[in-house]
């Protein structure tokens, strides 16, 4: 394939029940670092991260059930919500041992997913990284992104999965600083190349919680206060400017709800920010790492 060369990993399996088997990377050895990707994209995004953090650290990064490499199961044998994704990745976790000392690197819907993860056992992670993300709903005075508006409304199925729309068009507007090679477009949409491998694009938009009663609602809220749980551990922010969906009123409540966040802004970069900046990512998330002590250790 075109991206093999951007994305040389061995893929690994685990059988989530349900006869449904999710794709994992799991690369180098040390302290892992646990990459958990959103919508529309995969353990592709990572690629980058994989590559430079797997030298020193073990780095694994998961494809959500109809996502990547995953297997794509019709939404008659899987829930696709919030709660699924958060227990899938839990029991992962846990299949691979991953039991403490891991390090949480989340992007746009992995930021519900991971943190979600995170607040229901805090002492598996010892600091945590959030890169144009969310792990709480809307607060006052934030509206729902325009951008979104039409994949969440009546066409947004036809748009998703008919003409691939949300897939485009986070390749068309999330990176504002170069354009990707065609390598990289391709990898992007490997996974998603016809009508079927699209369900879960399209479920990720359609579960998005905007108000109580709405399905995902009580789990967001759940995620929201498990943060409580985890005020104690080092946050590194890292944000670009030039995000329509997750823009920096998020950033702000972040750093509202995390004062000793370790905030890195870029003004000109977008939502793919990992696609844009990454050689002045991996040091920052290289020198994070290794700043912040494991849990119970001296400092």
């Amino acid at each position: 394939m075109i991206f093999n060369e951007e994305y040389p990993f061995s893929r690994n399996t685990w059988n989530r029940g349900n006869g449904i088997k999710m794709n994992y990377i799991d690369e180098g050895r040390g302290d892992p670092i646990v990459c958990v990707h959103g919508n529309p994209t995969w353990s592709f995004h990572f690629r980058n991260l994989i590559q430079g953090l797997s030298t020193m650290n073990r780095v694994i990064a998961v494809d959500h059930v109809g996502c990547g490499y995953s297997d794509k199961p019709s939404a008659e044998n899987y829930g696709y919500r919030l709660q699924d994704r958060i227990l899938d990745l839990e029991g992962l976790l846990d299949h691979l041992g991953i039991e403490n000392n891991a390090t949480l690197v989340a992007h746009d819907w992995g930021g519900a997913i991971g943190f979600g993860v995170a607040g229901r056992k805090p002492e598996r992670f010892r600091n945590l990284v959030a890169i144009n993300t969310a792990a709480f709903p809307l607060q006052e005075g934030m509206s729902f992104p325009p951008i979104l508006k039409p994949a969440k409304g009546m066409m947004g199925e036809f748009l998703i999965r008919k003409w691939n729309a949300f897939v485009l068009g986070t390749l068309s507007i999330g990176v504002k600083t170069r354009k990707l090679s065609r390598a990289e477009k391709a990898g992007y949409k490997a996974p998603y190349h016809d009508y079927q491998s699209r369900l879960a694009v399209h479920r990720f938009v359609e579960d998005i919680p905007l108000k109580a009663g709405d399905p995902s609602w009580k789990s967001l809220i759940e995620v929201e206060n498990g943060l409580q749980k985890l005020r104690d551990l080092p946050l590194l922010l890292l944000w670009g400017a030039k995000d329509p969906v997750f823009n920096t009123d998020f950033l702000n409540h972040w750093r509202k709800l995390w004062p000793s966040a370790e905030v890195h802004l870029w003004d000109k970069a977008g939502h793919l920010l990992l696609d844009e900046v990454p050689e002045e990512i991996l040091p920052l998330i290289r020198k994070f790492r290794d700043s912040t002590h494991p849990r119970g250790a001296l400092a």
